[in-house]
């Protein structure tokens, strides 16, 4: 499973992978990321329409098999599934409220809550490696390691084990979403001390927090 990135651009314009959409509002030592809750499915339309306002967006993806007529399909699906990441003002948030598709700006109550840029960061650089990646439950048990090699060289987070293979999450904390991807257990270099032994098997749905693996 490969991972894509996709970057919204204006509507009339094709998109291009690996960079982000430039903002044409003015006031952007006020904007942020936040994480936009939308419609099922309507995460790609959603982050076209944003872009065609102006706004820059970011929406990661990971291509998927699907099957359907008795075949396996390969497709794209977003990383964080319901979510488009996009860049502004919180408090100029309407056009972002009243745009198709959008649900509500994550957050505490009805104060947006910004997404931490070394976040965002660390899911660009992942998707721009190239790497194998796809969406996991948050975590936050295990050992917290850096990568020294390879595209991913910097970038911390927890250590799991799944399935006999090594794999480094990488959370979007607001969210309490993350995303998984396979790593040779001899590229990474111990940071801190484990929190704990993470029990068993993890539940596709258990929702924990902290990691980065």
């Amino acid at each position: 499973m490969a991972v894509a990135y996709m970057d919204a651009r204006l509507a009339d314009q094709e998109p291009l992978e690996g960079s982000f959409q430039d903002p044409m509002t003015i006031g952007t030592d006020i904007q942020k990321w936040y994480a936009l809750q939308v419609r099922t499915r309507w995460e790609s339309s959603t982050a076209l329409l944003l872009s065609g306002k102006g706004y820059r967006t970011f929406l990661p993806t990971h291509k998927a098999k699907k099957r359907g007529h008795g075949k396996v399909q390969e497709t794209n699906a977003a990383l964080f599934p319901g979510y488009v990441f996009c860049h502004f003002d919180a408090q100029n948030r309407l056009p972002i409220l009243v745009t198709p598709g959008v649900i509500s700006v994550v957050g505490r109550g009805r104060v947006p809550l910004p997404v931490d840029d070394a976040e965002i960061a660390a899911i660009e650089t992942i998707v721009a490696s190239g790497v194998t990646a796809e969406p996991c439950p948050y975590l936050e048990l295990g050992q917290r390691v850096r990568i020294e090699s390879d595209a991913l060289q910097g970038l911390e987070g927890i250590l799991v084990h799944f399935k006999g293979n090594h794999r480094i999450v990488v959370s979007v904390s607001l969210l309490r979403r993350s995303v998984s991807l396979e790593i040779d257990r001899f590229c990474v270099r111990p940071v801190g001390a484990a929190l704990a032994t993470v029990p068993g098997p993890i539940g596709a749905q258990r929702l924990l927090r902290g990691a980065i693996a």
